[in-house]
């Protein structure tokens, strides 16, 4: 079965990617923050990690970071999925090693087909 981190403060984001995702055929994992973000990766390597930018304690671009300087989670994608739709951010992003960047508001089938896309490509 897939694995899937998502992490993002707002909680019907977060109950709607999950819903989707447990659908979908994902074991999903629910994360508030970076730092419960990091708490799992200690145990796990998830396929994907949907990574919010704008968190409290531990923001995506630093939990991003981290996650690029663990040799285990080399093959892990990492999409950013943020408010923050200014190129510069984008830009900033990709730049870090966001897999992909998708801008808020979006669409949870397109966001599903490219995930998939993604993990077809391995």
């Amino acid at each position: 079965m897939k694995r899937i981190i998502i992490a993002d403060d707002e909680h019907k984001i977060l109950m709607s990617l999950e819903y989707s995702f447990r659908k979908n055929g994902y074991d999903v994992y629910i994360a508030r923050d970076g730092t419960e973000v990091l708490e799992f990766l200690k145990t796990m390597v998830p396929d994907v990690i949907l990574l919010d930018i704008m968190m409290p304690n531990l923001d995506g671009y630093s939990t991003l970071e981290i996650i690029r300087e663990d040799e285990r989670l080399k093959n892990t994608k990492v999409i950013f999925l943020s408010a923050k739709n200014n190129p510069t951010d984008i830009e900033k992003g990709l730049e870090m090693g966001a897999d992909a960047y998708i801008t808020k508001p979006y669409s949870i089938k397109r966001l599903m087909q490219q995930i998939e896309e993604m993990n077809n490509e391995q």
